[in-house]
């Protein structure tokens, strides 16, 4: 990922829907959000969270409708896609590495989540929430400027709750976005939220 950002981030979604598997998840569904804005994305389990993000990072295809992205993509969610057998800190370092991340990104990515005292241990080792925070410590060490959070808080203590939101508001402030699916409400003012319902036909089109 480059270094800077040449032009302000912005998400354009239009009349959009997805398919996953042979199911209609999202059906026209529109969505726009510029520089700085935190977004809090709800909606009941099954309702397209997850898709929506995994298709603004281009995990899935848009089967209709227009999406236009500007700016570097991370997406932090159940996926760990750490090596459970390195060191948690030479773990997320191999992702860093390939996307041109200073090592000092990495560190204080890890100082903010409270990571310092389990960087040498292997990543198998760990609590599911202390995992959680690895996986999101990778998303605060990315140079992206649209941050994509499914469900951030699960595993999270009350402090790494207060930590994350405030790296996130932070993110916000300095010209990124910040999408968070939560069925618990960040902590932080957000600038809106939106409600995803499930579209009435399943079957693909």
């Amino acid at each position: 990922m480059p270094d800077s950002q040449a032009a302000s981030p912005t998400i354009i979604l239009d009349r959009v829907a997805i398919i996953r598997g042979s199911r209609l998840i999202l059906r026209n569904f529109s969505l726009e959000a510029e520089s700085g804005e935190l977004i809090w994305v709800r909606g009941a389990n099954g309702s397209g969270k997850s898709t929506l993000f995994r298709a603004l990072s281009g995990l899935l295809p848009i089967a209709s409708g227009t999406a236009e992205t500007r700016g570097a993509i991370a997406l932090c969610d159940d996926n760990l896609a750490l090596d459970l057998d390195q060191p948690l800190e030479k773990a997320i370092g191999f992702w860093t590495t390939l996307d041109g991340i200073s090592p000092q990104r990495l560190s204080v990515a890890m100082e903010t989540l409270d990571l310092g005292s389990l960087a040498g241990l292997p990543v198998r080792l760990l609590s599911a929430g202390q995992k959680k925070r690895g996986a999101l410590a990778r998303l605060l060490a990315s140079n992206a400027s649209i941050w994509l959070l499914d469900e951030p808080y699960n595993g999270l203590d009350q402090a790494n709750v207060a930590r994350l939101d405030a790296a996130i508001s932070r993110h916000c402030e300095a010209g990124g976005i910040a999408l968070v699916a939560s069925h618990i409400a960040p902590t932080v003012n957000v600038s809106r939220s939106i409600v995803i319902d499930r579209p009435l036909v399943e079957a693909a089109i």
